[in-house]
């Protein structure tokens, strides 16, 4: 069998079970997928090193072969916070508003990627599948080929694909995409990313997308597919019921003295409508004054890429935003948002979870959003919690028994918020039973296996001439 080859900006090495919980769904999928092919997983360490010499960091963990390298603070300046998280994140995420272009960080993305290509092309043996991931090695499968690889790569971007006349407003766009065409599979979320990346093929490219998902453009052929990712669904229901999660679950619960609890976890991001979240609380303690006392908001967001000025501008706005909410709203005995700005293991998250009455998950855009799975996850069968999920996160597209809403609309957002609180026993365990189908039948191994077993199957009789 074939190892498998995993690069990602930064490498996550497993740890022992006793420290379950404290690693994201991802880590856990791709550690277990190296272990199966024995594979090596490769990326930047996140160190820093005044003169980068290629030196690797080969570890073994759990089975896992970790492969890290150091990048130079200008690499980390050009690469990292400035093209991967200050260009392509805004833009992939429909805020070109935001979207910074500065000739330097393109210069520092293409040369991260060319040594990362450089560094790692020595542990590649011919038959190993290579899979890259994410935004920020979107050149990688090109530098790689020029370096003489003919071995399958392919290539899974987990935030949005933007539509052509967003990443049109790019420079150099089709020199970024026509990098992609050295992957043999190419892989998106949802049906919605891989329409918008077909559009921008056949308008900016001149290909051809055919019905079985080849993709032609010149003598390049290709495959790129729709593979919604999941959580370990078995691992967090197992962490929901640890010792971790039972005394978060009562902590919560204690503290909240008999008040019903709104729940939501993000990253201190501005793709992710806090501030429009909080408008839309603050309309629904406007609306319904009843429910003022009996109610509040935990919003846990820790900070994220403090490098970048832009959030630190969204930290400011949303500590000033919910201070006003809660100096307009709150009683002696009673604060309507508590909003904390550090992260919890996953498992101490499980136990908040299931404390929750209502989850409000509601991203301006979000290429999947694996909070909406893990709080489905976490409910108690028996009297389960209610979803409230925005309509432009990847997950709706599979969690349709939630209460869709328009995070840009605060009135959508309090009438979701007022359904929830009414909403009865009977109805909330019939939604629960379809999303937790759906999140346990399209788990993290279910998708990890249908991208391998596609990529292990690409260029098998579709007529695909060797790579270049």
């Amino acid at each position: 069998m074939s190892r498998l080859i995993v690069i990602s900006n930064r490498v996550s090495a497993p740890t022992s079970h006793g420290a379950a919980g404290a690693q994201g769904g991802l880590s856990v999928a791709l550690a277990a997928a190296l272990r199966e092919y024995r594979g090596i997983w490769f990326g930047w360490s996140g160190q820093q090193t005044e003169s980068f010499t290629g030196h690797i960091d080969l570890q073994r963990n759990l089975g896992v072969t970790t492969a890290t390298i150091d990048l130079e603070e200008q690499d980390v300046d050009e690469y990292y916070n400035g093209y991967a998280n200050r260009t392509l994140w805004p833009l992939f995420h429909y805020r070109i508003d935001l979207a910074e272009y500065d000739r330097s960080f393109g210069s520092g993305y293409e040369r991260v990627n060319h040594r990362f290509a450089e560094t790692v092309a020595p542990l590649i043996e011919p038959d190993d599948l290579v899979w890259v991931h994410d935004y920020h090695l979107i050149p990688l499968g090109a530098q790689l080929r020029e370096m003489g690889l003919t071995n399958r790569i392919g290539f899974f971007l987990h935030i949005p694909w933007p539509p052509a006349r967003l990443l049109v407003s790019l420079p150099f766009h089709q020199r970024l995409v026509r990098s992609m065409l050295a992957y043999d599979l190419i892989g998106f979320h949802t049906e919605e990313w891989l329409d918008s990346f077909h559009h921008y093929v056949e308008r900016e490219l001149g290909g051809t997308v055919h019905p079985d998902g080849t993709i032609e453009v010149g003598d390049r052929r290709l495959k790129a597919a729709a593979f919604p990712i999941g959580i370990d669904h078995k691992e967090f229901v197992e962490a929901a019921s640890s010792d971790t999660a039972r005394a978060a679950h009562d902590r919560l619960l204690k503290s909240a003295e008999g008040k019903h609890i709104v729940i939501g976890v993000d990253r201190l991001d501005y793709s992710k409508g806090l501030a429009e979240r909080f408008e839309g609380y603050r309309r629904f303690l406007e609306e319904h004054d009843n429910c003022r006392g009996q109610v509040f908001l935990l919003q846990i967001a820790p900070p994220s890429r403090g490098e970048v000025h832009t959030y630190e501008a969204i930290r400011e706005d949303l500590d000033e935003l919910s201070g006003r909410i809660n100096g307009e709203f709150a009683e002696v005995d009673w604060v309507p948002i508590r909003y904390v700005n550090q992260g919890y293991p996953r498992a101490e998250l499980a136990g908040f979870y299931r404390a929750a009455k209502i989850a409000l998950v509601t991203p301006l855009r979000d290429g999947m959003n694996l909070v909406a799975k893990e709080y489905v996850a976490a409910q108690d069968p028996e009297d389960p919690g209610v979803l409230i999920l925005s309509r432009f996160a990847g997950a709706a597209l599979q969690l349709k028994d939630a209460l869709l809403v328009n995070p840009y609309s605060k009135d959508e957002i309090s009438d979701a918020i007022a359904k929830a609180m009414a909403m009865p026993r009977e109805e909330r365990i019939r939604r629960w039973k379809a999303m937790v189908e759906s999140v346990r039948n399209e788990d993290v191994v279910w998708w990890r296996h249908a991208y391998v077993e596609a990529l292990r199957g690409c260029g098998e009789g579709d007529g695909s001439p060797p790579a270049p």
